[in-house]
């Protein structure tokens, strides 16, 4: 990315075959009054991370919901994914290692 540039480029850690463009999330205009769900991957230290996270979120007015996968080898459950998608406004999915 060239300075002054507004063009990023996201790599998908799924290994996906071919380049999917999306389009990215419109960002909350602030945290205050909105839920945020953190969702812990299940690896080492990741719950760590996320309740930093959580502490910053609730200063800054969020209610912050928690959530887990079973493993970090799998993709989340298609209940876990629809419970958060109609919990909350936006989701922290944390990584470790």
């Amino acid at each position: 990315m060239s300075e002054g540039s507004d063009r990023r480029v996201l790599l998908d850690p799924t290994g996906e075959r071919s380049l999917a463009a999306r389009a990215r999330a419109a960002r909350l205009p602030s945290f205050a009054g909105r839920t945020i769900g953190l969702l812990d991957i299940s690896k080492a230290r990741g719950d760590v991370f996320l309740g930093r996270l959580e502490e910053h979120l609730r200063r800054r007015g969020a209610q912050v919901l928690r959530f887990a996968k079973p493993t970090f080898t799998k993709p989340a459950p298609i209940d876990l994914r629809q419970e958060i998608a109609t919990k909350c406004h936006a989701v922290v999915e944390a990584l470790a290692d």
